[in-house]
C-alpha cells in the first residue's frame, strides 16, 4: 500500500463515511441487541460487542474482488476503519464494555497502536524508501497472509474449544446473525443512499467482515474475564464463512457491463 492509496480516500467520502458509521455504530449496537436477545451472559455479551466494535478485516478485500465489487474502495474502507479503530474501539470499550465487565482501556489503546498503526507506518515507509525490495517480495505476500490467517483462526478456536462447545448454539447463532445481518444492512444502506450495485456489494462485505482475530487478541490481553475472548474465536469462523459465501453468490450474479469497475493494481 502506498501514500497514493490514502489520498484516494477523499475522492469517495460518501461510501467511506457510511461504512465507518456502520462499522463503529451499527455493528456494536447490533451485537449488543443480539446478545441480549439470546440471553448471553455479561462476559459473552461484552465479547460480542467487542467483535462489533473492531475494524474491518483485510480478507474483505479478496472477497470484494470475488464478488465483483470495487477493490480500491474496499481497501480504502478497510484502511479508514483500521485507523478509526485506534480511537473508536478503546472508546466503545470504555463507555460500553466497561459497564459490563472489567476492562483495561489504556492497554487496548497501546495494543491497537502496536498492532494496527505500527505495521501501516512500516509498510508505507518501506514502499517509499525501498520500493524495489517491496516489489520483489510482493508475490509471496498473499501466501504469507493466507498462512498467517489460518494459524490465527486455528489458534483462536483451539484456545477456546471447550468454552465454545459449552456455549452451544446460543452463542453460534447470534454471531452468525451479526455478520450476516450486518452485511445485508450494509448493502441496504448503500442502496438507500442511491449507490450502485458495485458499491453496495463492497459495503456489504466490508460491514460483514470484521478483524475478529484482532478482537481475540484484545480480549485475551485486556479483559480479566476469560469468557470475553470466546465470541471473537467463534466470530473468526463465521466472519470467513459469511463473507466468502456472499462473495461466491455475487460472483455468479452478473452486473451490467458499464457498472463493472476496472480493478486497479493495488500494492499491499
Amino acid at each position: 500500500m502506498t501514500v497514493e492509496d490514502f489520498k484516494d480516500v477523499v475522492s469517495k467520502p460518501g461510501p467511506v463515511a457510511i461504512n465507518f458509521l456502520a462499522c463503529f455504530v451499527m455493528m456494536p449496537f447490533l451485537a449488543f441487541g443480539l446478545a441480549k436477545l439470546f440471553g448471553l451472559s455479561a462476559s459473552l455479551a461484552a465479547g460480542c460487542v467487542l467483535v462489533g466494535s473492531i475494524n474491518g478485516g483485510q480478507a474483505s478485500n479478496l472477497c470484494t474482488y470475488i464478488a465483483r465489487g470495487n477493490v480500491a474502495l474496499s481497501v480504502i474502507m478497510t484502511t479508514c476503519t483500521t485507523f478509526g479503530t485506534i480511537l473508536m474501539t478503546p472508546l466503545i470499550a470504555q463507555l460500553v464494555l466497561g459497564t459490563m465487565v472489567p476492562v483495561d482501556s489504556v492497554g487496548i489503546i497501546k495494543s491497537t497502536i502496536q498492532v494496527v498503526l505500527a505495521p501501516i507506518l512500516l509498510g508505507v515507509t518501506a514502499n517509499t524508501l525501498i520500493p524495489k525490495v517491496c516489489r520483489a517480495i510482493e508475490p509471496i505476500c498473499p501466501v504469507v497472509g493466507v498462512c498467517a490467517t489460518v494459524v490465527l483462526v486455528g489458534a483462536s478456536v483451539a484456545q477456546c474449544s471447550q468454552a465454545i462447545i459449552d456455549a452451544g448454539f446460543s452463542l453460534q447463532i447470534p454471531l452468525l446473525l451479526l455478520h450476516l445481518v450486518g452485511g445485508l444492512a450494509g448493502y441496504a444502506m448503500a442502496k438507500a443512499a442511491k449507490y450502485d450495485e458495485v458499491v453496495a456489494r463492497t459495503m456489504a462485505i466490508e460491514t460483514s467482515m470484521k478483524s475478529s482475530a484482532f478482537g481475540f487478541l484484545l480480549a485475551s490481553l485486556h479483559f480479566s474475564d476469560y469468557m470475553v475472548r470466546v465470541p471473537a474465536a467463534v466470530s473468526v469462523v463465521w466472519m470467513a464463512v459469511v463473507g466468502s459465501t456472499l462473495a461466491v453468490v455475487w460472483r455468479f450474479i452478473p452486473i451490467k457491463e458499464n457498472k463493472i469497475p476496472k480493478i486497479p493494481k493495488i500494492s499491499m
